[in-house]
């Protein structure tokens, strides 16, 4: 495939000078025949809508929502745009993107830059719905007067374009929007987002999902299942980027200021979905991202409680052929292991604690 061929080219440049020629690219009609059928035993169903299979991508790669159809040819049995805030805006200054080659990891500082909603929601009513789930992920603006009514506006101009919805309130790029987790202040978040679907789109409304951070303490853990369970939200989406710097780290790059994605926050955020699925009692589908580069990293993440998986960083990597990769060895590894279906295996590591958890 070109973009893979084209991936040492794309490497030599600035990442977010590669990013945007990539997006370019694909905008420009880039992109493989869709991909051959998957297999059977690859696929779910989550809020009565049909996954193909559980790979995703996951928000951050296509912003504006300009090429979401194009990704799902790749492969993908889902796409996430975004993150969409109500007004166009810039973010922060360049350089804020930063590539730890030795870590296969990246750290961000982008700060939401997007067009703004409007304008993603013209491209997304312009396209099939019957073309591939895609999900939108929303935010507020950095110099918001009102937090809660930015993420309103989001589902109100989104919940009837999309097959579901993601509340980013752990970027760490936006100052102050990580307090949104706490428990009292994401109660009343959910609640009022939960009320803007029910009036834009009653029939059929898109599943609304929490996306968290890894560097919750463990009380904020706990009030999070908690408050995820009483006001009824559809699923979490477990983890965001870490602020964390993990002593591991090999990169002259490690100590930029920002997210930090990939391989080191494979093991912290799978972790994480274990725990969240133990606290919320398996009855919340989660969808477990970080630092997934193999279909055993996918299979550790689903035996841990992950129903879906999404990635986006080793992309940078090891380009869009991963995909293929992925599903064909999450396959081998369900079969190996005695599951017919990828639902059977999703929470297997907690309930049976001995069996090892398949990882890097």
């Amino acid at each position: 495939m070109l973009l893979d061929l084209a991936l040492p080219l794309l490497r030599r440049l600035p990442p977010e000078t590669a990013h945007l020629l990539t997006l370019r690219a694909l905008r420009s009609g880039l992109v493989p025949r869709r991909a051959r059928p998957d297999p059977p035993s690859l696929a779910i169903t989550l809020w009565g809508r049909h996954f193909p299979n559980p790979v995703g991508l996951a928000a951050g790669f296509d912003k504006n929502a300009e090429v979401p159809d194009r990704m799902l040819r790749f492969g993908f049995g889902f796409v996430e745009c975004g993150t969409l805030t109500p007004r166009p805006q810039s973010g922060n200054p360049r350089p804020r993107l930063f590539r730890l080659e030795e870590d296969e990891a990246l750290i961000n500082r982008l700060g939401f830059n997007n067009d703004g909603i409007a304008a993603a929601a013209a491209r997304l009513a312009a396209r099939r719905r019957a073309d591939g789930i895609v999900g939108a992920n929303i935010g507020k603006n950095r110099e918001t007067a009102d937090d809660i009514a930015d993420y309103v506006r989001g589902v109100t101009a989104l919940a009837p374009l999309v097959d579901y919805l993601v509340v980013n309130v752990s970027s760490p790029n936006t100052p102050g929007l990580r307090e949104l987790q706490r428990k009292s202040a994401v109660t009343a978040l959910i609640e009022r987002l939960m009320a803007a679907r029910a009036s834009v789109a009653p029939e059929n409304p898109p599943p609304l999902l929490l996306k968290i951070a890894p560097d919750l303490t463990p009380e904020d853990r706990v009030d999070l299942a908690q408050a995820a369970l009483a006001t009824g939200i559809d699923g979490l989406v477990v983890a965001n980027t870490t602020v964390a710097r993990p002593p591991s780290l090999a990169s002259p790059q490690a100590h930029e200021p920002g997210g930090l994605s990939g391989r080191p926050l494979f093991a912290p955020s799978t972790a994480l979905t274990a725990e969240m699925y133990r606290l919320t009692q398996g009855r919340l589908p989660i969808v477990g991202v970080g630092g997934i580069a193999s279909g055993a990293d996918a299979y550790a993440k689903i035996r841990a409680g992950a129903s879906l998986v999404q990635l986006y960083t080793a992309l940078v990597y090891h380009g869009p052929g991963l995909v293929q990769r992925i599903k064909r060895e999450l396959a081998a590894l369900l079969a190996r292991d005695g599951f017919a279906t990828l639902a059977q295996a999703v929470g297997a590591a907690e309930h049976s604690p001995r069996a090892p958890a398949h990882g890097h």
